[in-house]
């Protein structure tokens, strides 16, 4: 009997959250489902389908009989070749193929990163708002988060100043992501210099997220750290994937580029957790990575047409302020003023998470409230829906909370 005393869940397990924003995507889909017509920002994926020819990879990868059996943990090789002669052309960071694990996604790749570099209490500076996973990721390998809060007044960037008064003996890795998600922030090229000297400096790992490497807009422009400070030497971990440039999400493709040693230790990690990646989809990468950047080019327009159009309504909403995002698919505009006024019928909403669940009650529009990124009192709207929806669900939100007084 005395077992049952015993938690049935782990302690570790049972404290990671679930993903904030699928949650409110799966509600909003929900209430999709029931008939009401729900238009969601919540999720960060394209609203674009695959590209033909990648999806022909896929098709040709099934036909392949090497396909139907294991291959190597860490990828197949002349995809790993293939990622790594794609990352000198777009950011122009050599790597050999030997320094590239292929992973179940973008995720996997975060998950590894941390669990290969951190012990129990190692520390890992992350600039807030950050994006819902790397809490999680960094919990579940010891490590201990240190926030580095930014806000709108600095267009959500962290500086040197802000990184050193957070560091202390215990520092092992700064996480740095440029476009960013949740904000869309981008560093210019001197401040990612700057931030990256500093670390070098004091012998600090850098794992760097650059997923949204191909999403900047105006003259915003990606700058890899890894490449601008090569004094960074093999303390460097670049995370990437198909995800967001080729409108790849369900295809689950990433990969962590990194030092030797770290590469084989997560490839050890990785070979007992998943083993290889599914082998259609490393072939639909293979396609990806090795064509040309049209499609992502034509998706850039038309996120940046959505962007515009996005900030402008935002702004346009007394008590909202929304600054520009620079890069990846999203707007986190401030509904701090908002909070404890009269929703007009004498609601009142003290945090932009009770804000965010009225809103999708009474105008039927899915929003992530600033809880889920480390910052209340924001939103996070992802511009990655169509332009019809993007238009009616921002036009509903302004209309309810324009009566607010």
């Amino acid at each position: 009997m005395e077992g049952m005393t015993r938690p049935r869940i782990s302690a570790r397990i049972s404290a990671i959250s679930e993903s904030a924003t699928l949650a409110v995507d799966a509600k909003a889909k929900a209430m999709k489902a029931a008939g009401r017509p729900v238009i969601g920002f919540a999720a960060g994926e394209p609203d674009f389908p695959t590209p033909d020819y990648i999806v022909e990879a896929a098709v040709e990868a099934c036909r392949t009989p090497r396909f139907h059996k294991y291959t190597p943990a860490g990828g197949l090789p002349e995809l790993k070749q293939a990622v790594a002669d794609k990352t000198l052309r777009d950011s122009g960071y050599r790597a050999e193929a030997a320094q590239v694990l292929i992973t179940n996604g973008g995720k996997q790749a975060v998950y590894e990163a941390f669990a290969t570099l951190l012990d129990p209490g190692d520390e890992v500076l992350v600039v807030a708002p950050y994006w819902t996973t790397y809490p999680e990721a960094i919990k579940l390998a010891g490590g201990v988060q240190v926030d580095v809060v930014t806000d709108e007044t600095t267009g959500y960037l962290a500086s040197v100043e802000q990184l050193e008064a957070a560091r202390t003996d215990r520092t092992k890795v700064l996480l740095f992501v440029s476009p960013s998600n949740p904000t869309g922030a981008v560093y210019t090229p001197e401040q990612v210099e700057a931030i990256g000297r500093w670390a070098a400096e004091h012998d600090l790992w850098v794992v760097t997220d650059e997923i949204y490497e191909h999403l900047t807009y105006g003259d915003a422009s990606f700058t890899s750290i890894a490449t601008a400070v090569p004094e960074l030497g093999d303390r460097v971990v670049i995370l990437n994937g198909v995800a967001k440039t080729y409108a790849m999400t369900g295809w689950r493709v990433g990969w962590l580029i990194g030092p030797k040693d770290v590469v084989k230790a997560a490839t050890n990690l990785q070979s007992h957790a998943t083993s290889n990646v599914s082998n259609v989809a490393q072939a639909a990468a293979l396609a990806a990575v090795t064509g040309d950047l049209s499609a992502v080019a034509r998706m850039r327009e038309a996120f940046d047409r959505r962007r515009q159009t996005m900030v402008r309504m935002l702004n346009e909403i007394p008590g909202v302020v929304c600054p520009e995002p620079k890069g990846a698919f999203y707007v986190y505009p401030s509904v701090k003023q908002l909070l404890g006024r009269d929703l007009g019928d004498g609601r009142r909403a003290q945090t932009s998470l009770e804000l965010a669940e009225i809103i999708l009650e009474e105008t039927e529009v899915a929003l992530v409230p600033g809880e889920a990124f480390g910052t209340p009192g924001y939103f996070r709207l992802s511009y990655a829906l169509g332009d019809d929806d993007l238009a009616e669900g921002v036009s509903r939100v302004a209309k309810f909370l324009s009566g607010t007084r």
